[in-house]
């Protein structure tokens, strides 16, 4: 069984828009992180604990997949917002500007486990204050990394992005399927419904 340890509604779209027979179920992994990290070790690491946490109440035949999602911009790391005001100097921040979405996702079943980060980078056109205050309070943003999501009407701010665009929803895909085939020896097509 496949086992999508994820709130994220994008994330349970994306296994969806594969056809996946999947459960999606919830981690209860503590997210604290009280050392620096840089952004990929940073998402590696909470992806990891997520998949774990949630494998010990699974079968051991379960491929239990995790994933986590940070903004990167000079160093700084940016989650998802507490309120308006913090959604607002996250946009701020990117616009006319290139940032880094890293996702990291991983793979646990039974014993063995893998996790692996990706890294897009995305450039904002200069946005206004209006446009800014439009968004948030239009999508509400508060679920996702950096304030926004680059499927919905973020997408009209986004001047261009190298790598992966999965990547950027929340879970890349590409390189997903890789390391189960890779590290596994089976396709999340394995998991298709029939």
């Amino acid at each position: 069984m496949l086992i999508l340890a994820s709130q994220s509604p994008r994330r349970r779209e994306m296994f969806d828009r594969l056809g996946l027979d999947y459960r999606a179920l919830t981690s209860d992994a503590d997210e604290h992180i009280e050392e620096a990290l840089a952004p990929a070790d940073y998402v590696k690491t909470l992806a990891l604990r997520k998949a774990k946490a949630l494998s010990s109440a699974v079968s051991e035949d379960d491929y239990v997949i995790a994933a986590d999602t940070v903004v990167a911009l000079d160093g700084e790391i940016y989650g998802k917002p507490v309120d308006y005001a913090d959604a607002f100097r996250m946009i701020s921040a990117f616009s006319g500007k290139t940032h880094e979405v890293y996702t990291a996702f991983a793979i646990v079943k039974g014993e063995k486990n893998y996790a692996e980060a990706v890294a897009t980078a995305v450039t904002f056109r200069a946005l206004s204050d209006q446009e800014i205050d439009y968004y948030i309070k239009k999508e509400a943003p508060y679920d996702k990394a950096g304030a926004y999501g680059i499927q919905e009407l973020a997408g009209i701010f986004v001047e261009k992005i190298e790598g992966n665009f999965d990547n950027v929803v929340g879970l890349p895909l590409c390189q997903l399927e890789t390391a189960m085939k890779r590290e596994f020896g089976i396709s999340l097509f394995s998991f298709a419904k029939t």
